[in-house]
C-alpha cells in the first residue's frame, strides 16, 4: 500500500508520496513513486503511483520510452501532447492497457494487477491541472471545489486536508498540510512508510521549483510531527462537553 497526495492551488501545485511497497509482513521494500518529466520553461509533468508495482513500473517504462521517441511520425507522448488533458488521456490509456495485459497473464489474484496514478502538470501558456487516473484509464480532475486528490491509503490523511486546504492556501501552508496528512497516515497504517518525496511546482514555472527527499530521521519533519501531536492533545484537553 502507499499514500500519495496532490494539491492544486492558485499559487501552484504541491505533491507528496511515500516510498513503501510491501508484499507481506516479511517483504517490505522502498520504491520511488514520484516521477518527473520536464522540459524547463516549456512543460512539467509529475506522476505519482499507487497499486501493483508491476503495473506502475511497466506503465512508466512505456511512457518514458514513448517520450524519448521524437521522430516525425511518432504518436503524441506526455512530452509532446498539446494539452495536459491529452497527457492525462495518454497516461490513462497506457495504464489501462498495461493492467489488462498483466491481468490476462495471471491465473490467480488478477484483482491485484491494478494501479492508480496522480498526474500533475502545466505547459507553457496553459493552466495547471491535476488528475486522478483510475485503473480502467478513466480519470477525474481537481477543481476549486475539491483542490486536492489522493491515491492509496488516503482515509487517515484526508480530514486535515478537508479542513485547511483551499485554492488560496499558500504553498508554504500547503506543504505543511500534506506533510501532516502523511504524518497521520504513517501513524495509523504500517503499510505506508518513509522516506517521503515532496515536490512543489510554482504557477507558470513549468518546472519542479522545489524537491525534497525526507528521510525517517529528518529533524524538521520530526519536530513538526511532535508539535502537531502536542497541539492536538492541548486542544483536546481544552474542549468541554
Amino acid at each position: 500500500m502507499t499514500y500519495c497526495v496532490g494539491l492544486l492551488l492558485d499559487a501552484g501545485m504541491v505533491l507528496l508520496s511515500d516510498t513503501r511497497t510491501n508484499a507481506g509482513l516479511d517483504n517490505i521494500s522502498t520504491y520511488r513513486k514520484m516521477f518527473t518529466f520536464e522540459e524547463p520553461d516549456e512543460r512539467v509533468v509529475v506522476i505519482l503511483t499507487a497499486g501493483s508495482l508491476s503495473v506502475t513500473q511497466t506503465t512508466l517504462a512505456r511512457l518514458e520510452e514513448a517520450a524519448q521517441d521524437r521522430s516525425p511520425d511518432a504518436p503524441p507522448s506526455i512530452m509532446t501532447a498539446e494539452t495536459i488533458l491529452q497527457v492525462a488521456s495518454i497516461v490513462g490509456d497506457t495504464l489501462a492497457e498495461v493492467s489488462k495485459d498483466i491481468s490476462s497473464r495471471m491465473t490467480q489474484h488478477a484483482d491485484g494487477a491494478k494501479a492508480s496514478m496522480l498526474v500533475a502538470g502545466q505547459r507553457k501558456g496553459g493552466e495547471m491541472r491535476l488528475f486522478l487516473i483510475y485503473p480502467e484509464g478513466n480519470f477525474i480532475e481537481a477543481t476549486a471545489d475539491t483542490p486536492f486528490l489522493q491515491i492509496g491509503e488516503h482515509k487517515y490523511g484526508k480530514p486535515i486536508l478537508d479542513r485547511v486546504v483551499r485554492p488560496e492556501t499558500t504553498l508554504g501552508d500547503a506543504q505543511k498540510a500534506v506533510l501532516l496528512s502523511m504524518d497521520s497516515t504513517l501513524r495509523s497504517n504500517l503499510s505506508v512508510g518513509m522516506p517521503l518525496d515532496l515536490a512543489v511546482i510554482e504557477k507558470d514555472a513549468c518546472k519542479v521549483s522545489t524537491y525534497r527527499r525526507i528521510e525517517a530521521q529528518d529533524e524538521g519533519f520530526l519536530a513538526m510531527s511532535n508539535a502537531w501531536s502536542q497541539a492536538l492533545r492541548d486542544s483536546f484537553q481544552r474542549i468541554e462537553i
